[in-house]
């Protein structure tokens, strides 16, 4: 390559792409020293940003103050000086870098001096604000907005970089714990992140404990997980599957057993300073199966409740210092509601209830929690006094007043009305004038006949005086049939007065607004209900119509009067229904017993048809029950 142009790379085909790209992602996955990620990181980055003619990682050595080169694009790197200027300035500043490379001179077309033909980009790779390395990258000519994306890339992806210095500084610090907690902190943290990489723990699990075992230069470490009186084995480093059974996995459980059976950290050999009366019994059978040379058992606490442990095992010669002692209770302490938390997530709908179920119960029989022992028991006397408690047994329907002899008054003639004194509402006492009829023209039609009775009358007398016989007979039959209209019309007249022909109270019927208005003979006017004899209709749900009998008593409260209740009798249980408000109910009906008050008819409210004694629950949860029976005899064949 000249000097001062720009690399590029002829595009392969797709398929060459792809598979340069997928053997990139392999050597980035795989990559075990710092070159090699950062070789495979630097390849993956220039695919990304596309078109990149020049790339450096640079990395600080331990021990030196200087930046040497780690990793380069293409593999032979041409001269690099150029990228002095743009990566100094970067680790100067502090930040990212972007400057323009201008064409030399005598090596652009004329008018074009002043155009860039490249982009150099730079950025510091910072560790708690320590500068452990720098990125550059130099790429071919652009737009603006396209130059800022690729440098948005370059620092999304120096992330990377970024946790892998991080991780070995962290590694560096548990391999020499005297340097403090600080980082032996961060490596249990880092350790834990394993773990909240993946959803679900069965995939988190073993991810977690073979980071664990590489960090901690362990031969095995385990995760059990705490199922009822036993601990069963979850995950195991450097392998994706838990034998069901078998001797190794059954010794682990013990150990594992064994240390949250005691609430204590167990380790196997015990300390010089170890001297807590610990049983170790099912650790050293652990030791003697695996052949290792030591044995741990942490347990995993979320908040007071254990819920599972990790076991850890070295080879001989190979104890656990107290330093690394304080980091995997470190791990633990912070592994434990996190594994808690992704079990919980994974449970089903019935392991979420026989759980709840087992914290009510520690709740209420534990030593502790005495709002939940007294909840507890508040709650059983509720249901023994529902058990076993009784009550009368009440079926209610809505209601309504009727009188048990309903008078209708009609018209007795055609004609108009003059008067009505009374109207719906009214109490009345028998003989008492409700309306009147004008009754003119039957008093003049009256009159009349008066006259033809008089002048038949007369010619009656001259005929038998003059002893015409004929003449007397032609005018007798005159004369009665004069006085049959006579009769008529008084009776008319008679009737025009509607009076109450009894002591009642008028139901329906208000003339006072339709004084003058003709009326038709038949046509009814009031209809009126004696105040001696009431009675109640009662429209019973279908569900409770069974159960109502004749002679049963009850007692109805009307909506005027909800402070006073009515007694009454079930008199006729009738098998009429009828659908009201998307019910189906029955017509019962009952006579009222003792003092009606200022009961009317027409008064509408609830009654209660007092059954028996029953059980209260039954009481209460009959009418569900009946309907699910009725549910399931519909679909079951």
């Amino acid at each position: 390559m000249q000097e001062g142009r720009l690399v590029r790379s002829v595009a392969p085909g797709a398929g060459q792409r792809a598979a340069a790209a997928d053997e990139a992602w392999r050597r980035f996955a795989r990559a075990e020293s710092l070159q090699e990620f950062a070789q495979a990181w630097l390849a993956l980055q220039c695919a990304q940003i596309g078109e990149v003619g020049d790339g450096v990682v640079l990395l600080r050595q331990p021990g030196a103050e200087l930046l040497a080169p780690a990793a380069f694009h293409p593999r032979h790197p041409p001269d690099r000086a150029l990228f002095a200027q743009v990566i100094e300035r970067a680790l100067a500043e502090g930040r990212g870098v972007v400057l323009p490379r201008l064409a030399r001179p005598g090596t652009a077309a004329p008018g074009t001096e002043d155009e860039p033909v490249a982009y150099q980009l730079a950025l510091p790779l910072l560790v708690d604000t320590q500068v452990l390395g720098a990125v550059g990258l130099e790429i071919a000519q652009r737009s603006d907005p396209e130059v800022r994306a690729a440098m948005r890339s370059l620092q999304w992806g120096s992330g990377w970089l970024e946790a892998w210095l991080r991780r070995q500084m962290v590694a560096g610090a548990a391999v020499s714990p005297a340097e403090g907690g600080g980082e032996r902190q961060q490596l249990a943290l880092d350790l834990v992140a394993t773990l909240l990489e993946h959803q679900r723990l069965a995939e988190g699990g073993p991810a977690f404990v073979t980071e664990l075992a590489s960090r901690l230069h362990c031969d095995r470490v385990a995760l059990g997980l705490r199922q009822g009186p036993r601990t069963r084995l979850k995950a195991m480093s450097h392998s994706s599957q838990v034998a069901a059974q078998g001797n190794l996995t059954r010794a682990i459980e013990d150990a594992m057993d064994e240390a949250l059976d005691q609430h204590a950290t167990v380790g196997f050999p015990a300390a010089e300073d170890d001297s807590a009366p610990l049983v170790r019994f099912a650790h050293q059978q652990l030791a003697q199966a695996s052949g290792a040379g030591a044995v741990l058992t942490l347990p995993l606490r979320r908040g007071e409740q254990q819920v599972g442990a990790l076991t850890l095992e070295r080879a001989t010669g190979q104890g656990f210092d107290p330093a690394t002692l304080e980091l995997c209770a470190a791990v633990a302490a912070v592994a434990g509601p996190l594994v808690a938390l992704q079990e919980a997530g994974e449970r089903g709908l019935l392991a979420h209830a026989g759980a709840d179920a087992v914290r009510l119960r520690d709740g209420v029989l534990g030593p502790r929690h005495a709002g939940w022992k007294l909840a507890g028991a508040a709650a059983l006397l509720v249901v023994l006094f529902f058990v076993f408690a009784t009550g009368d047994w009440r079926v209610t329907a809505d209601s309504t007043v009727e009188g048990e002899i309903l008078r209708s008054a009609s018209a007795p003639i055609n004609g108009f009305i003059k008067d009505a004194p009374h109207r719906a509402g009214d109490a009345v006492r028998k003989g008492t004038v409700i309306a009147r009829l004008d009754d003119r023209d039957l008093r003049v039609e009256r009159a009349k006949l008066l006259s033809q009775v008089e002048q038949y009358g007369g010619q009656y007398r001259e005929a038998t005086a003059g002893r015409e016989r004929a003449q007397a007979l032609m005018a007798s039959s005159q004369l009665e049939q004069a006085r049959a209209q006579l009769a008529l019309v008084e009776e008319q007249i008679a009737r025009t007065v509607l009076v109450a022909p009894f002591d009642a109270v008028i139901v329906t019927g208000d003339l006072s607004q339709k004084l003058g208005a003709p009326v038709e003979r038949g046509q009814s006017l009031f209809e009126l209900a004696p105040l001696s004899s009431f009675r109640v209709a009662l429209m019973v749900d279908e569900h409770d119509f069974a159960a109502v009998q004749p002679g049963q008593r009850g007692k109805l409260t009307v909506n005027s009067m909800p402070g006073a209740s009515f007694p009454f009798e079930v008199t006729k249980v009738t098998a009429v229904n009828e659908a009201r408000d998307g019910k189906n109910t029955f017509r019962v009906e009952a006579k009222m017993v003792g003092d009606y008050g200022r009961l009317r008819p027409g008064m509408k409210g609830v009654g209660k048809i007092e059954i028996g004694e029953r059980n209260l629950a039954w009481i209460w949860t009959h009418s569900l029950v009946d309907r699910i029976r009725l549910w399931f005899w519909l679909w079951l064949p």
